[in-house]
């Protein structure tokens, strides 16, 4: 057989994992910012350098061979490597990182975000900093992909063995409601329970933890109104249309309705999320926890402080972890 020059390369390796993980060439494509048919090339070159077909193309989506079900796995290793080398190497000389690609829940994207990417911006001074934010959900599954390198955002129900995890905020569940309508001398549930309930969207983290708490607690809550904003679940409250459970985030975020409702204690036993930072495992050495060391005192001076200030009773429960 005569020898091929073609050789393997980094490049490829990404092409074909993210045209596996996308099930489409089209859709790796847009994802590497690449052109359809150099995503398809790279294919055709990644597998005559390892002699042998990885994807059936000819399904939809793409499926894998044998042989590139043997070869993904070595092939995320491979990229894993390749990037922990590329990041180790930075981190000598943090001026020389030249992308960090990074996912913010939107809690934090109006206060918290710009001062931490414009401190890291003073430090790393050559690098493109990539800014995606969105429901924590979303963040965990572009992490997945290697569509970013770090998110901050609430704890997500899925395994994560492949991701190191960096505390940063204990968010406690509260109560918004129109104002002046609770007494909060009686009984606040049962006051509430004559109001309509605001929901958060069941397609977001946040809205399934309140709807399972609610039903651990054994209480049964006709739907009528169901949300993914926060500035509409506040609105309508401001509006007097219903009660709702919300966070500190929360509420800080929708800031034009701050003075508008009345905040006040769960009237049943509390709970509350945790905001983390997640990384993939081993990935990126020691840069995230140094960005979690970055935040924790911007949470602490832009969140906690002044909420604590606004709203005594938060101090046991709203913490920097």
């Amino acid at each position: 057989m005569p020898e091929t020059h073609t050789r393997m390369t980094l490049w490829g390796i990404e092409i074909f994992l993210a045209a596996i993980e996308e099930g489409s060439i089209s859709a790796a494509a847009k994802r590497l910012e690449a052109s359809v048919s150099a995503v398809s090339q790279q294919i055709t070159n990644l597998e005559t350098a390892v002699g042998a077909r990885l994807i059936d193309r000819a399904v939809r989506p793409l499926a894998l061979t044998p042989a590139g079900n043997l070869f993904r796995r070595r092939a995320r290793v491979i990229l894993n490597e390749a990037l922990q080398a590329r990041n180790e190497l930075a981190l000598q000389d943090l001026s020389q990182l030249t992308r960090l690609r990074l996912g913010m829940i939107e809690d934090l994207d109006s206060e918290v975000t710009p001062r931490l990417l414009s401190d890291m911006a003073e430090e790393l001074t050559s690098c493109h900093f990539v800014l995606e934010t969105g429901a924590s959900y979303r963040l965990a599954d572009m992490l997945d992909s290697r569509t970013l390198d770090v998110i901050v955002a609430a704890d997500f129900d899925l395994a994560t063995d492949w991701m190191e995890v960096h505390p940063l905020l204990n968010d406690p569940y509260l109560v918004v409601a129109p104002p002046g309508v609770i007494d909060e001398t009686g009984d606040v549930l049962a006051q509430l329970l004559d109001l309509a309930f605001i929901r958060y969207s069941g397609r977001q983290m946040m809205g399934r933890q309140i709807e399972t708490h609610l039903h651990k607690l054994g209480l049964s809550i006709p739907h009528r109104f169901e949300f993914d904003s926060y500035h509409a679940i506040l609105a309508m409250v401001a509006s007097g249309a219903g009660w709702a459970i919300t966070t500190p985030l929360g509420y800080r975020r929708a800031h034009r309705f701050r003075d508008d409702v009345a905040v006040m204690p769960l009237p049943f036993e509390g709970f509350s999320r945790r905001i983390s930072l997640f990384a993939r495992n081993k990935a990126m050495d020691r840069m995230p926890a140094d960005i979690a060391a970055r935040l924790r005192p911007l949470l602490q001076n832009m969140v906690v402080s002044p909420s604590i200030a606004r709203l005594p009773w938060l101090a046991d429960v709203l913490k920097v972890l």
